[in-house]
């Protein structure tokens, strides 16, 4: 058996060129950062722009105060991928004591109480800042422009907003009055406004005008996000109790301390050689060395098993994700975590030898010497008595349910200059229906404490100080000594597993970018999910039908749990490339959804 051919036919090109590329989840703002290397600006310059373009016109995927987790290289230091860390920890009075004595078992998916420090905002400016080259007012002026002067609505605003409509005008009249200011959800196409937003950004613009240098200028402006009206109005917002996903009313713990203490920073990417390429994602208070531990266990397969596209490759992958995904449960969080063990060639194959040609309906995690795995809540279901009706309320990143239907997202950025700057880097949280919007601000706090535990002892058990367990996972991969590739994904748990797709596909089965981004996709849901409810499905798993009927019967056969999703439902990938021998740049994107867009020359 070989690998499967790559499709003759894709949806779109893949890019080429040597000047610049630029990919997202959105046109504008992929159009956004095109604009900026345009102009001459850097790639930092370019996914910066790009990034508060997204908060304006995917509102319901992201916002100013949700996190972010990016991947980069520089020029300067091409060979040392770098991590940008845009997560914020855990206010100071956010203890698993109060929230349990607010009569929770879970942390809400809704509501203030799952606000961790919002922290995109100054992850951004730190990279503005110590790599880019404009000033803050020039590549902030996309997404004032598009929050003053308005933007046509996607349709999937309109639904997101239709979707907690009744949430909003019963309990969040904020949010009602920014988002459905004629007592309806706003229509595909209809022209909407953020000035609220564009307020906040231009005070930011107007700290930046003191100071000599120009990082001094843009640490003002990151001074006056951390202390000024951002910090007061939302520490002050949140003290008036409000409707969580729980079905009951609690005030949130954020304060002005909070905002203050915190401050974005860099660190070094944890990585992995797979098949001549060096793979660089975030440390494990991230999902991303799951990825790598999935590729140590699937280097030890021939080819044929490394295959989505045939029964037993996409076998093969599922189990590998599977137990994988079990070690980030028992081991990973913003905690000592033996990644050196976890990643060993050894503990791969003690891993690999678990796979059989039958599904695994069990949590598996691995043993590491010294360390006592944690096995979560194992919640097929789950209802709180007093949600009610609200029990998906202001539910967010977890793409696809587990009925296939689509329920929400997040987003991702990839740029690359012809210097051979590249990032990527994928925002999220903060989305209009995470909490109640602050007037004054036009945008509302992220719900990623979700992500952490209420019971004790846990790697990723809710702690003050502590970043939560994030899904966000853009990926930089390097080949001799050079970043080759930006990729990512949107997805909650989904987002290394799709992405783990694309990069069997080019790196094994030869494909080119959009080939790989535009082939069947899949993905288990045999794992505690990282968003509440935290329910899993043992045996789950997602597919696109057109992985097709024998190879959908044969995982059936296995055990496996199918759930078909449609024909083009799953992945939200974009990417860009560059080939470090020619200096030619590539960029592709996902054309589910009718959203994401590649733009470069």
């Amino acid at each position: 058996m070989t690998y499967t051919s790559p499709p003759s036919f894709t949806t779109r090109p893949t890019l080429q060129g040597t000047f610049g590329m630029s990919a997202s989840t959105h046109w504008l703002a992929t159009a956004s950062a095109q604009a900026v290397l345009e102009r001459g600006g850097n790639a930092f310059d370019a996914a910066v722009a790009g990034a508060f373009v997204l908060h304006v016109v995917e509102p319901h995927l992201n916002g100013p105060g949700g996190d972010m987790t990016g991947v980069f290289a520089t020029a300067e230091e091409p060979g040392r991928p770098v991590v940008l860390m845009g997560q914020g920890p855990a206010p100071a009075a956010a203890t698993r004591e109060h929230y349990l004595e607010e009569g929770l078992e879970l942390v809400p998916g809704a509501g203030a109480l799952a606000a961790a420090v919002p922290a995109a905002v100054d992850a951004w400016l730190v990279l503005l800042r110590d790599h880019g080259t404009w000033e803050l007012g020039d590549v902030l002026a996309f997404a004032i422009g598009y929050a003053r002067e308005g933007h046509p609505a996607l349709g999937r605003v309109g639904a997101t907003i239709a979707a907690v409509a009744d949430l909003f005008t019963e309990h969040w009249p904020t949010s009602a009055a920014l988002w459905m200011p004629e007592g309806r959800p706003p229509r595909e196409g209809e022209v909407i406004r953020n000035e609220a937003y564009a307020r906040v950004l231009g005070s930011l613009v107007a700290a930046a005008a003191d100071g000599v240098t120009r990082a001094e200028r843009i640490d003002a402006a990151r001074l006056e996000w951390r202390t000024g009206l951002v910090a007061q109005a939302a520490a002050k917002f949140v003290r008036t109790p409000h409707r969580h996903s729980s079905g009951l009313d609690h005030a949130g713990v954020l304060t002005v301390e909070d905002f203050a203490g915190f401050e974005a920073e860099y660190e070094e990417a944890t990585t992995l050689e797979f098949r001549g390429h060096t793979i660089a994602k975030t440390g494990p208070w991230g999902q991303g060395p799951a990825l790598l531990q999935t590729l140590a266990i699937l280097d030890g397969f021939d080819d044929e098993r490394l295959d989505p596209s045939t029964a037993i490759g996409a076998h093969t992958i599922l189990e590998a994700q599977k137990l994988a995904i079990a070690d980030r449960e028992a081991y990973y969080g913003d905690a000592d975590v033996p990644l050196d063990y976890l990643l060993s060639q050894e503990y791969a194959a003690e891993r690999r030898a678990l796979i059989g040609d039958e599904a695994s309906l069990e949590f598996r995690p691995g043993r590491v010497p010294g360390f006592e795995p944690f096995t979560p809540p194992l919640r097929v279901d789950y209802t709180p008595p007093a949600a009610g009706g609200s029990r998906f309320a202001g539910v967010g990143e977890p793409t696809v349910s587990r009925s296939g239907e689509t329920r929400g997202d997040t987003c991702h950025i990839d740029v690359v200059d012809s210097q051979g700057n590249m990032v990527s880097a994928t925002p999220s949280g903060g989305w209009l229906q995470s909490s109640p919007t602050i007037p004054e601000l036009g945008f509302c706090l992220g719900s990623r404490l979700q992500m952490t535990w209420l019971e004790d002892g846990a790697p990723s058990t809710l702690q003050p100080g502590k970043r939560p367990r994030t899904t966000l996972t853009p990926t930089l991969i390097l080949k001799d000594g050079q970043p080759v590739v930006a990729l990512g994904s949107p997805g909650g748990d989904q987002q290394d597993q799709w992405q783990l797709l694309y990069i069997l596909r080019t790196i094994v089965g030869g494909y080119t970018p959009q080939q790989a981004i535009d082939a069947p996709s899949l993905h288990t849901t045999s794992i505690p999910g990282s968003f509440w409810p935290r329910t899993w499905e043992p045996g789950g798993a997602v597919v696109e039908d057109r992985l097709g009927e024998d190879v959908i019967a044969d995982l059936e056969r296995r055990g496996h749990v199918i759930t078909r999703a449609g024909d083009w439902a799953l992945g939200r990938l974009s990417c860009v490339t560059r080939d470090s021998e020619t200096g030619v740049l590539s960029a592709a994107a996902n054309p589910r959804g009718a959203q994401g867009y590649a733009a470069g020359r």
